[in-house]
């Protein structure tokens, strides 16, 4: 079934030119796709956009069109070195402002109604790279964020059964990253679109555990086959005894429950190997590697061959430093 939303905008009442007027029927838009009411009139009190964030909404549109969006991937990998998989991580260069921070124009296109596209335009661009590795014998999983309004779009379990097909891309090579949000708004929905997805052979995996207010009562709800410690409770793991706990709590949970824990953010030794002796799967961070351009990617899958990854210990002194902008490496979606 196609879905078609309008917005209106009205000279002169909401611009007296032709590019405000589609600036703010643009916003109209995309509030009508949010509240799949077909068509919406512009209303400056429901307009939370400045003129600079409107136009680089408008930009980021573009760029999608034209492909100018990239995706780089960070690698998740076992303590005994094996590469678990990838997350795919959206990256925008703007012609004129430069790198893009992710945070901020993600959340941009969740306020806006333009996270379906941009979601769209990950999963294709993802699952046509995960085809060329897998012609060239590099067989990984990668796994793709999704945002609640994705999961609840009618049609998206189908659409990305779809986009596997399509790419010839099997579908436990493919893996989606879903918060416990995805159960807020309409839980039965959720639920019917994650069992659709599941029914593919989708994996699914559930994002940044801790910090919702009510993460074990929605672990019980949704298909997922691994769980992701959020970087909070990472962060400070070898000097806070409490986040330890947690962090211990949650692997015995996640273990009890059949799941793979997966710990977000390890820069450091130290932390490394707490989490190993704690119990965790696997890491993800920049102790192993940073988000890679996929060229760099592939290079970096062909060195470790079935070597796999090896920690190289090193002082205390030489620690990498991930800059604060990276935090913004997950994604908010």
């Amino acid at each position: 079934m196609l879905e078609a939303s309008a917005g209106v905008a009205v000279y002169p009442d909401h611009a007296l030119d032709a590019e405000g007027l589609l600036r703010r029927a643009d916003v109209a838009m995309y509030q009508a796709k949010r509240d799949r009411s077909g068509v919406e009139l512009y209303e400056a009190r429901r307009d939370g956009n400045t003129p600079d964030r409107l136009g680089l909404l408008g930009d980021l549109r573009r760029a999608l069109d034209a492909g100018d969006v990239e995706l780089h991937y960070q690698p998740k990998v076992g303590f005994d070195g094996h590469v678990a998989g990838l997350e795919a991580l959206v990256r925008w260069v703007h012609p004129d402002r430069g790198r893009v921070p992710p945070d901020e124009f993600i959340s941009m296109a969740e306020s806006s109604g333009l996270m379906p596209r941009l979601t769209e335009y990950v999963l294709e661009t993802a699952l046509g790279q995960v085809a060329r590795w897998r012609a060239d014998g590099l067989e990984v999983p990668v796994a793709v964020n999704v945002s609640p309004r994705d999961v609840h779009t009618p049609g998206f379990a189908g659409a990305v059964a779809g986009r596997l097909a399509r790419h010839g891309v099997p579908a436990g090579a493919l893996q989606l990253e879903i918060t416990e949000h995805v159960l807020l708004e309409d839980p039965q929905r959720a639920a019917d679109t994650l069992a659709g997805l599941t029914g593919h052979g989708v994996k699914m995996s559930l994002d940044d555990f801790g910090t919702g207010y009510s993460s074990l009562v929605h672990l019980r709800r949704l298909p997922v086959s691994e769980l992701k410690i959020d970087r909070s409770f990472v962060a400070r793991l070898a000097v806070d005894n409490e986040d330890a706990e947690i962090v211990r709590c949650t692997v015995d949970l996640a273990h009890s429950l059949g799941l793979l824990v997966v710990a977000e953010g390890v820069e450091d030794d130290e932390t490394w190997e707490r989490l190993r002796d704690l119990g965790c799967d696997a890491v993800q961070g920049w102790l192993v590697a940073a988000a890679m351009p996929p060229d760099e990617t592939t290079a970096w899958l062909r060195a470790r061959g079935e070597g796999g990854w090896h920690r190289e210990p090193a002082e205390p002194s030489d620690q990498a430093q991930a800059p604060a902008e990276e935090d913004a490496d997950q994604p908010v979606t």
